[in-house]
């Protein structure tokens, strides 16, 4: 299937200075980035909370951004400042951004998904392959959340740490690079493996309850809901607490979080 994500959209950073630029400031390494490779990473801000997630992209002269459509001008803005007396030139394309997955390998022009195998590849102005399927991206968004993968959607404002939206796990960190920002915070939370919350989906029946909704397990606040569907949401949890009996939303309906089995490999859990 593939589905054009009119919510992603692609910035172009050129210059000659864009590598150390960008190498200071956002979670993933790009000094070895090659063309045609992607990388998962965020700008976070400096006290380590998530702003922005962004696939970083190989370019002949220099690398594409695909981020958030609605956190354009924001993101700018955001490099802008950043910016300095960097030789780096930041602009917005027309490209549209497209999500192919659930098929045998892609033709050229398409890349991985670099979080996980099941979300299959990405692709920038691509052609679908013959018989492939154009579906609507809630199908998209859906599939992804069915992968336990949350997006911008659920990390709304900058009070979200990339840990607990599992970046850690989804190969948006990288740990063994120099600094960036937010980065003394993100290594803290990873060396002390303190991280009590953690996003993962959840069922229950009938229509998504409000952002916000408070999951109970018996008296105790064990999440609170996120984005969301019909029957299924994203949801951030205390994984102390989900499974220490019957959980339920805020209105009473029975709920349950599904692990992947990913996310129970990397967790041990």
């Amino acid at each position: 299937m593939v589905a054009a994500l009119s919510s992603r959209a692609a910035l172009a950073i050129s210059g000659p200075d864009w590598r150390g630029f960008l190498q200071g400031l956002v979670s993933q390494d790009v000094e070895t980035l090659r063309e045609g490779e992607m990388r998962f990473g965020a700008l976070l801000t400096p006290q380590g909370r998530l702003l922005f997630d962004l696939f970083l992209i190989g370019a002949a002269t220099g690398c594409l951004i695909d981020c958030d459509a609605a956190a354009t001008a924001a993101l700018i803005e955001r490099l802008t400042l950043y910016r300095l007396r960097a030789k780096v030139e930041i602009a917005a394309t027309p490209i549209v951004v497209k999500a192919l997955w659930g098929g045998p390998l892609a033709p050229a022009g398409w890349i991985a998904d670099p979080r996980l195998p099941a979300l299959g590849y990405r692709g920038y102005d691509a052609q679908a392959p013959l018989g492939a399927a154009s579906v609507a991206e809630e199908v998209y968004d859906r599939h992804r959340m069915t992968c336990g993968v949350p997006g911008p959607d659920d990390w709304q404002g900058d009070r979200t740490y990339p840990i607990e939206a599992n970046f850690d796990l989804l190969c948006g960190i990288d740990f063994k690079k120099g600094c960036f920002v937010g980065q003394e915070t993100t290594s803290r939370m990873k060396r002390r493996g303190a991280v009590k919350s953690r996003m993962a989906p959840i069922a229950f029946e009938g229509a998504a309850p409000a952002f916000g909704s408070e999951i109970l397990a018996g008296a105790l606040r064990a999440g609170e809901v996120l984005s969301g569907a019909e029957a299924m949401a994203m949801a951030v949890v205390r994984l102390d607490r989900v499974q220490a009996g019957s959980l339920a939303l805020a209105d009473g309906r029975p709920c349950r979080v599904i692990l992947p089995d990913w996310m129970r490999a990397a967790l041990g859990a």
